[in-house]
């Protein structure tokens, strides 16, 4: 259903890409995302449909993600990349049309802005009722409903009056502006269900509306994401992504999850991806390893911003092995696609986390993951590799040895790092 809904948009965007490449014409003309009127005849030549349809799916494959324009440039979204191989990109693309509905399909003109606000915010309690509804329901009983929530979100906007004077008792609420609150809200219903209709969240018409299942699907998704958050096991959901992560270090990898999972439903994905990504460039190597295990749960929506990050020499082994399981290697063969030096880089990174936050015996263990089969071959590689944290690492793992000459020999690996030698 989510394909076939986006179907236009995904065709233009196809189209966008061919014909709008590097070097061509523009895709807009005044820097805006608006595409220009020669460039709309252009696909409307190209793909025989008329300007108006062009236009509108050109609108839709904004919102949907599939197309993201920069000045007069357009490029293909993401979810345009992965549009064949990853069905949770079309899906996501037809949640964020459906999240955008009000844009895909602006209110009609002579409405309040501010009552036109009340219902776009009250509509999730409409659709809840539909959800809940699992069937048809008149438009009389969402009207009932809107108003009474357009009611509560009035209320909610009162005030409180603390200066003296005022002629109110202290404490008591200022009443909302009366302009909006007289406005007819069964023609921003119908709009609202119209809306909602076009992008395929819906069916509207003799007088009652039904959720379509696709639309079922996504208002249960947002009330399971609603109930997680609230579900945060460790109380990290409204922490920064840094203090989250430091939060879950402690917590065993199945509560961790838990843990990111909450913290991501509570907030946009995009902005989540950016603060894990800061999180990881960030000195402490444990925040580094957990801020990508958190990218794993956020899937592939993150992928454009691992991909991003490949050529940073702290994030690549990292972003490498990402993306090789996101691409369907298993995890216990996914450090193959790591070079020699990566896995040894990696080596003392994950070695750096061991001596900061672990036990001198998990050091100790961590000896048997590296890739060289000797120690004094190891010793070589990691003084090659350049890791800033490699004397405290070898420090550490000499102080942590229970066999004194190794302990010696990786000692004397240390001072010859710290010398130059």
């Amino acid at each position: 259903m989510a394909r076939a809904q986006l179907a236009g948009a995904v065709r233009v965007a196809r189209w966008a890409d061919a014909a709008l490449g590097p070097g061509r014409d523009g895709a807009t003309a005044d820097g805006k995302a608006t595409l220009s009127a020669a460039t709309a005849e252009r696909a409307a030549a190209d793909l025989g449909l008329s300007a108006d349809q062009i236009c509108a799916d050109w609108d839709t494959a904004r919102l949907a993600g599939l197309v993201e324009v920069h000045g007069d440039r357009a490029r293909p979204g993401w979810r345009l990349r992965a549009w064949d191989r990853d069905d949770s990109a079309v899906l996501r693309g037809w949640v964020a049309l459906f999240d955008a509905w009000s844009l895909a399909c602006p209110e009609p003109d002579g409405h309040e802005p501010a009552a036109v606000a009340e219902v776009v915010s009250a509509m999730p309690q409409v659709l809840s009722l539909l959800q809940l509804s699992a069937g048809p329901v008149p438009v009389e009983q969402l009207l009932d409903l809107l108003q009474q929530r357009v009611t509560e979100l009035r209320t909610e906007r009162c005030e409180v009056a603390y200066e003296p004077g005022t002629g109110r008792p202290a404490g008591a609420p200022v009443p909302a502006a009366p302009a909006p609150a007289d406005a007819p809200l069964a023609p921003l219903l119908d709009w609202a269900l119209g809306a909602l209709a076009a992008v395929g969240a819906l069916t509207y018409g003799s007088g009652q509306a039904t959720l379509t299942p696709l639309g079922s699907w996504a208002v249960w998704v947002k009330l399971e994401q609603i109930c997680v958050a609230a579900q945060s096991p460790a109380g990290n959901i409204e922490q920064s992504a840094e203090d989250m992560l430091r939060g879950c270090a402690q917590l065993r990898p199945n509560a961790a999850r838990a843990e990111y999972r909450a913290w991501l439903a509570a907030r946009p994905v995009g902005s989540a991806v950016t603060e894990l990504v800061a999180a990881a460039r960030g000195d402490d190597a444990l925040l580094r390893g957990l801020a990508f295990e958190a990218l794993r749960v956020v899937g592939a929506p993150a992928e454009p911003d691992v991909r991003a990050v490949v050529d940073e020499p702290v994030l690549r082994p990292y972003a490498l092995l990402w993306l090789a399981e996101h691409d369907g290697v298993d995890p216990e063969d996914a450090h193959e696609v790591l070079t020699r030096e990566e896995a040894t880089w990696l080596w003392v990174d994950t070695a750096a986390a061991v001596a900061d936050h672990g036990e001198a015996p998990m050091l100790v263990r961590h000896l048997e993951s590296a890739v060289q089969p000797t120690v004094p071959q190891l010793l070589d590689e990691v003084r090659a590799v350049g890791h800033p944290r490699t004397v405290q690492v070898l420090v550490a793992l000499a102080a942590a040895h229970p066999d004194p000459a190794l302990a010696k020999a990786v000692r004397r690996a240390a001072f010859q790092v710290h010398t130059g030698g």
